[in-house]
């Protein structure tokens, strides 16, 4: 299926949950104002029927689909929804769905049915969730777990979030290296099924350390009697689990990597990354940037609570807000000049705005080069010298352009010429903000996109100003 037809069938697919939702409630309310003693056996009848053909659209939908049915649904029917999806659906779409929503399925299910939806789900998986869970609910399922997928669990729960040994699977086919590749084909043929993304058979020998990979497609065309040792690839690339997600991930985008084992220290397999969770992780990591460098505390469902929304925003606009503080005291301390000179009134956005948009383009791509590690110690400083080249450069073309735009708006050359410094000064400094603050904040092992707008903005205004007024009171007054 193309991605447009899956795209327009999604679609289709919305539109008549929402409808088959909204006739519901329209049937229900006219059924509700008429006055019939069987009123409440005809509502009830209706509500079952709209119902089944709710569940009855919704079974056979892939539940990434479901998911996102069900976060663009407002909070009422998105319960509906919900309450209508079977075990197995449901627990797909707690693994699917971002924290937020997750966690407002959760408090509304109640706990025999939720504790029947987490049991759905692998070990893995339910480490994955549980940290979204009440702990007596993740301790009943435990319970109910076998012992080898106890140990998954406990194994998955005790890895970092952004680590490999979280995102891996225990799930992975691997052949002995003694075996000939007729051995290790009747091996496969015993299985009942192989895991998803199995491309790639894992080669361990007797003590189960990793010795290479094995090709399906070596093992299928390759002579029965050839010795898995012959045929095997030893150029593996393997990760450990104490390693960060973030680098495995780039890994799997530079190499093309479909999956990858996972060994402890002494080499032994403990499982494989794939690239469908890799993926994940990557979607994830790209929202919450874009949501840290908005100033966003936390991942936020669009349908939560006002109370919880703007919670979640108070602390970058209270930072924002001491910024514009500091940056009207500037503004302040030339209000002679302002109140002698008018027009710099109108140009002193100009100034702060191109600075900010500057700093806004440098940040953005000194974000990207941290995290595909293209930024090193070697190359910092060649690339903060290109970028005040740039900011020079830019600097000097659009100042002159806006200086001579206010020389033609009010007459003065002086105006024009303070105007254009005041921009090439301001694109500098822009330029340099942009790269110290991610720059600073990653070598201080912090996000480089955490508040990086805010603080980027609060300089480029605050300088903006500084430097365009106070050139004037130098030049013009």
């Amino acid at each position: 299926m193309s991605t447009s037809r899956s795209q327009e069938k999604l679609g289709e697919s919305l539109n008549l949950v929402t409808t088959l939702l909204e006739k519901q409630r329209i049937i229900e309310a006219l059924t509700h104002k008429q006055e019939s003693k069987n009123k409440e056996l005809i509502e009830s009848l209706v509500h079952r029927q709209n119902l089944a053909l709710l569940h009855k659209k919704i079974r056979d939908l892939h539940p990434a689909d479901l998911t996102h049915i069900i976060e663009v649904l407002p909070p009422a029917d998105r319960l509906v929804v919900w309450a209508e999806l079977e075990p197995h659906h449901g627990a797909q779409v707690l693994l699917e769905a971002s924290s937020s929503v997750r966690e407002s399925l959760v408090a509304a299910t109640e706990r025999p049915r939720l504790v029947a939806l987490l049991a759905q789900l692998d070990p893995d998986d339910l480490a994955y969730v549980s940290e979204s869970i009440e702990p007596e609910v993740v301790a009943e399922v435990y319970r109910s777990l076998d012992a080898r997928e106890q140990s998954v669990f406990r194994s998955t729960i005790a890895y970092p979030d952004d680590s490999v040994g979280h995102l891996m699977s225990p799930e992975c086919v691997s052949v002995r290296d003694a075996w000939d590749l007729g051995a290790a084909l009747e091996d496969l043929r015993r299985r009942a099924e192989l895991p998803p993304h199995t491309e790639t058979l894992f080669v361990v020998d007797a003590r189960n350390v990793l010795r290479g990979a094995l090709s399906l497609k070596d093992l299928l065309l390759r002579p029965p009697s050839a010795p898995v040792s012959a045929v095997m690839s030893t150029d593996v690339l393997s990760f450990t689990p104490r390693e960060r997600a973030s680098d495995a991930a780039r890994a799997f985008e530079r190499y093309d990597l479909i999956a990858a084992p996972v060994v402890d220290e002494r080499g032994k397999l403990l499982g494989r990354l794939t690239v469908d969770v890799v993926m994940d992780f990557l979607r994830r990591e790209a929202q919450s940037e874009a949501l840290r460098r908005a100033g966003l505390s936390g991942e936020e469902d669009y349908f939560a609570p006002p109370w919880t929304s703007a919670r979640n925003r108070w602390l970058w606009l209270s930072i924002n807000l001491l910024t514009a503080f500091v940056a009207s005291r500037v503004i302040g301390l030339f209000e002679g000049t302002i109140q002698e000179i008018v027009a710099l009134a109108t140009l002193m956005p100009i100034v702060a705005s191109i600075g900010g948009n500057t700093g806004n383009q440098t940040v953005a791509l000194l974000i990207r080069g941290l995290a595909l590690d293209r930024i090193t110690r070697a190359n910092t400083r060649h690339l903060v010298q290109k970028e005040l080249v740039v900011s020079l450069m830019n600097g000097a073309v659009w100042g002159t352009v806006v200086g001579l735009c206010a020389v033609a708006l009010y007459g003065s050359v002086p105006l024009g010429l303070v105007m254009a410094a005041a921009i090439l000064l301001n694109l500098v400094v822009a330029a340099m903000v942009g790269c110290a603050v991610p720059l600073v904040l990653h070598r201080l092992g912090r996000d480089p996109a955490q508040g990086a707008s805010v603080l980027l903005t609060f300089t480029t205004d605050s300088m903006g100003f500084f430097i365009f007024l106070g050139l004037a009171r130098a030049f013009l007054v």
